[in-house]
């Protein structure tokens, strides 16, 4: 293994927190999670991850620096450490090699902040207890759009992940803008710990007739004078599609019709909103002479303030 100072960019008077947050930028660039299926990046990962354990153990950065081992951890054998260690009968210096053992740096702390959680595991050996990190795979974002129908009625949507594969996400019934999906372990890859979550965002497209109030929809739709005043029967669209409504006589702009079940589903198979219908009196774009004649005659015959009436003079 080449000069751990310089796998990690620092110089040899580094201090703890300098090869600490070398490690730290380092990690978070070459982790396998960030680059899944790179063998090169993966190498490169390994080397600065035995770099940083060989250099956050006081103990082994001192024999290190001493020239006593070698930067992987093996015995010197051209020093006076390595006459010592043979007649010690082997005891002292043990091999290096891609092992995070408890008590020699920070990867836990390190891997929990870079990648959201590490679980300690891994066995004990020789005599001292070891712990191998297991770290969840990162979790990924992506966002969807679906029209405001889709969303009130619920519907099926393919993706792309990351890795290029498909997945088609269930938009359930009643989805609000923005509202975020969690796919379970349909993540990145995790080392040992099982892969991360996607979360899909939801944006729901602005109809040009419906708006949405909690589980009810409003729409406003526009009438000619007669029907206003004699009644009648109109044709209202909704979310499943145009529905005969009965309008009564005497309505006026801004009289409402209910249309029951006809608005976005509520959650747990808790039935439907409503549809609510305001009514909009439209005129003639160009009223003819007898439409004027009528009604300069029928007003001399019933006056009525309507300004008076709200309190208006």
């Amino acid at each position: 293994m080449r000069d751990p100072y310089s796998v990690l960019g620092v110089a040899k008077e580094a201090s703890e927190g300098e090869i600490k947050s070398a490690y730290r930028k380092l990690a978070k660039k070459l982790h396998p999670d960030v680059n899944p299926g790179n063998k090169e990046v993966e190498q490169k990962f390994k080397e600065i991850t035995a770099a940083y354990d060989m250099l956050s153990d006081k103990e082994k950065r001192g024999k290190y620096d001493r020239g006593e081992i070698n930067a992987d951890g093996s015995p010197r054998y051209d020093s006076a450490f390595h006459r010592a260690y043979s007649q010690s009968g082997g005891a002292g210096a043990g091999a290096g090699g891609f092992e995070f053992r408890h008590g020699t740096g920070d990867f836990e702390d390190i891997f929990s902040d870079l990648f959201g959680r590490a679980r300690r595991g891994g066995a004990a050996g020789g005599g001292r207890r070891a712990h191998s990190t297991q770290v969840k795979g990162n979790d990924v974002q992506y966002t969807v759009q679906v029209s405001f129908s889709e969303a009130a009625k619920g519907i099926r949507r393919r993706i792309t992940l990351y890795d290029g594969k498909s997945l088609d996400v269930t938009i359930p019934p009643g989805t609000e803008d923005g509202q975020t999906l969690r796919l379970r372990g349909q993540g990145m890859p995790g080392l040992g710990g099982g892969a991360g979550d996607a979360y899909v965002t939801v944006h729901v497209q602005q109809d040009p007739m419906f708006e949405r109030h909690g589980h009810d929809i409003h729409v406003t739709v526009p009438v000619t004078i007669d029907e206003a005043i004699l009644g009648g029967k109109i044709r209202v669209p909704t979310i499943d599609g145009p529905v005969a409504v009965s309008v009564p006589p005497g309505s006026n702009t801004g009289s409402r019709l209910r249309l029951k079940g006809k608005g976005v589903a509520k959650a747990h198979g808790g039935g439907r909103g409503d549809q609510i219908v305001y009514l909009e009196v439209v005129l003639p774009e160009k009223p003819d002479d007898e439409l004027r004649s009528f009604l300069q005659g029928w007003a001399l015959r019933h006056p009525y303030d309507v300004r008076k009436k709200v309190g208006m003079d």
